[in-house]
């Protein structure tokens, strides 16, 4: 393992500010209350991403309002860490988030429940390297400037692919930056690289060149990522009723795509409704879907995925996760045991 440095320190610090805001007292108290009384009038608020997933057209179409009879409010927000983050304030009740973010906010204490796999990321997000940065391949990556969001999978998996090369992180730049910024940023020729995901990955591709994927990082290392749907938990307990029913829809959702893949073409109101949810081009909403894996609900009930409890899939892989992070400086603390943030009882039934 790398040694931690002077600019790994200093990303730590940032991450601490930037990533994961330390919660009051006070507030992590009031969240069960918030929790409660969004059971009690059924309404419920949603965190999501920006990720070309065919969960996008559940939200456009109100599959979830009309299984579960519930208000929902859906809040984009820029990244896994600011979705944890909304957890642990109360302020959503669930959300999407990267692996990694995951890892990191139950290591930080955060009281989530993983439900269920939005993704197996797969060759879905990339590193690039800008045309005319100078940058061929990964060795060429000392002395340049990748952006990327923090404590995302995309910046996991670039840590693992710079070791992975023998590039020591302390000789690149790295900066904290959310996926529209990192457009913006490429746009300007600010940054020589970054490891992204869609929409914003389709964009660099056509002045870039991609230098490895998530696929080929796991396959080299052991270390693979997930998009991932959490909840908190007091929120999952307080409304298993409407919890089923979401996931019921989630894996409805997933086949039709599984399925009938012909049927997403780049004029379905399918892909436009993924395109309109997700900020992408419905022109580009195929390809990016076929970068992904998409786990059935059986599949996701087993060991592979979220059951069989500290050998699942999802709590190796968390554990994997978080203790690479630690060696990097990114968090303070291991969990003994991630199996029980992770619950496969909504895929099982969905699986039925």
């Amino acid at each position: 393992m790398l040694p931690l440095n002077s600019s790994l320190l200093r990303a730590r610090r940032a991450l601490r500010a930037v990533a994961f805001v330390a919660v009051p007292a006070a507030v992590t108290a009031f969240t069960p209350f918030i929790s409660s009384a969004h059971a009690q009038t059924h309404e419920v608020v949603i965190g999501y991403q920006d990720m070309v997933v065919p969960w996008r057209y559940a939200q456009a179409t109100g599959a979830v309002e009309k299984a579960t009879g519930y208000k929902v409010t859906y809040r984009k927000l820029g990244s896994g860490a600011d979705v944890v983050r909304a957890l642990a304030s109360g302020s959503i009740q669930l959300g999407e988030a990267g692996s990694s973010p995951i890892a990191a906010g139950l290591s930080q204490g955060v009281d989530l429940s993983l439900f269920w796999i939005l993704d197996n990321i797969n060759d879905a997000e990339a590193l690039v390297a800008r045309d005319g940065s100078g940058v061929t391949r990964l060795a060429d990556l000392k002395g340049k400037t990748i952006g990327v969001p923090y404590v995302s999978t995309s910046h996991f998996h670039t840590l693992v692919a710079l070791q992975q090369a023998g590039v020591d992180p302390a000789t690149v730049k790295i900066l904290n930056l959310r996926p529209p910024e990192v457009a913006a940023a490429w746009q300007r020729g600010n940054i020589d690289a970054t490891y992204i995901w869609d929409p914003v990955l389709a964009k660099v591709k056509q002045n870039g060149k991609v230098l490895i994927t998530s696929g080929d990082v796991a396959k080299q290392s052991g270390k693979a990522t997930f998009d991932g749907f959490v909840a908190a938990r007091q929120f999952e307990r307080d409304n298993a009723a409407f919890m089923a029913g979401l996931v019921k829809v989630l894996a409805d959702t997933d086949a039709q795509y599984r399925d009938h893949k012909a049927d997403w073409t780049a004029t379905s109101k399918q892909a436009e409704a993924v395109a309109q949810e997700s900020g992408a081009t419905a022109a580009d909403v195929p390809a990016s879907l076929a970068l992904y894996a998409f786990p059935s609900a059986a599949e996701q009930a087993s060991a592979t995925w979220l059951g069989g409890g500290k050998q699942s899939g999802a709590a190796q892989s968390l554990a994997a996760t978080a203790a690479f992070l630690k060696t990097q400086g990114t968090i303070q603390n291991v969990l003994p045991d991630y199996s029980a943030a992770v619950n496969p009882r909504f895929a099982q039934q969905a699986a039925r």
